[in-house]
């Protein structure tokens, strides 16, 4: 991706070097789906957190404030933190752009920096979580240690790769200026969790079309290079739910799904991408995911 010269989000919030005692509450795998779910989450949390905060009790229990220790990133960390909030203000300008031409105003989200833990106001997660949104204060969480996870555990490198999980991230961000993302929390409880599980597969199906509305502008305007497009896919595709608990624990219990399938994501993405728009997103009326 051609990043480097270009502009700089202003909303970033570095976090890394903060130490944190007390930890209590938080990210859990009951809090967010239940019993039986626990080694299932793990994974799927690890990878791309999606829209955590929306499903998880926001009961962060008592968190000291922390401290500012001396923190010394690398220069390899230090370019990926430029990368990431050059990605960031490109989704300012394509959502800003395309809410404009639907007659709505962009309110425009925050990533927050940060390594080991961090405190958001959906509670306290580690780095083990993966990167997240938290809707309760519309902030993207990342630990750029993810970028190396995403690579060499996962086998989905390149710089577009982590464009497209941060432009995933913020397709959550997008939901919820939109309601959709409220509409899918009101379910719970009031459907099975089977059924549930469906609308939340639906909700981050239709986050993987909107990182492809963000992929269709920037190639647009220039910004892709070749393979681009492919180190995308190829990270929807490494975060399938179905190749997942493949990985996992040998075999796929497709009612468990939160995400969706490998073929699902990619097909999403690509569709976005081919479309550009909002109209064609609509995973929710169709029988075909």
């Amino acid at each position: 991706m051609k990043w480097k010269g270009r502009r700089s989000s202003s909303n970033v919030e570095d976090r890394r070097g903060r130490t944190r005692s007390g930890m209590g509450g938080g990210i859990g795998g009951k809090s967010i789906m239940g019993g039986g779910f626990g080694i299932i989450l793990i994974i799927i949390i690890a990878l791309l957190g999606g829209d955590i905060g929306s499903f998880l009790n926001p009961n962060p229990g008592v968190v000291n404030p922390g401290t500012q220790a001396p923190y010394e990133s690398t220069q390899q960390e230090d370019e990926l933190a430029e990368f990431v909030s050059v990605v960031l203000a490109d989704t300012e300008d394509v959502w800003t752009e395309i809410f404009r031409e639907n007659g709505g105003t962009y309110q425009k989200p925050t990533l927050v920096l940060f390594n080991d833990s961090v405190q958001s106001a959906c509670g306290v997660a580690g780095s083990s979580t993966g990167p997240f949104y938290c809707p309760a204060d519309q902030k993207v969480y990342i630990d750029l240690e993810f970028y190396q996870q995403l690579s060499q555990r996962f086998g989905a490198p390149g710089d577009f790769a982590m464009a497209y999980v941060v432009a995933h991230e913020v397709g959550h961000h997008v939901q919820t200026l939109l309601g959709i993302s409220q509409q899918v929390q009101d379910l719970r409880g009031r459907v099975s969790e089977t059924e549930y599980n469906t609308y939340l597969v639906r909700l981050e199906l239709q986050a993987d079309y909107l990182a492809g509305v963000f992929a269709h502008y920037v190639h647009g305007r220039g910004y892709l290079e070749e393979g681009d497009l492919e180190e995308a896919i190829n990270a929807a595709n490494a975060i399938g739910d179905d190749r997942l608990q493949k990985q996992s624990q040998g075999y796929v219990i497709p009612d468990t799904f939160t995400h969706g399938t490998s073929e699902q994501r990619m097909r999403w993405f690509k569709r976005g991408f081919q479309y550009g728009d909002l109209e064609h997103g609509d995973t929710f009326n169709t029988n075909d995911l």
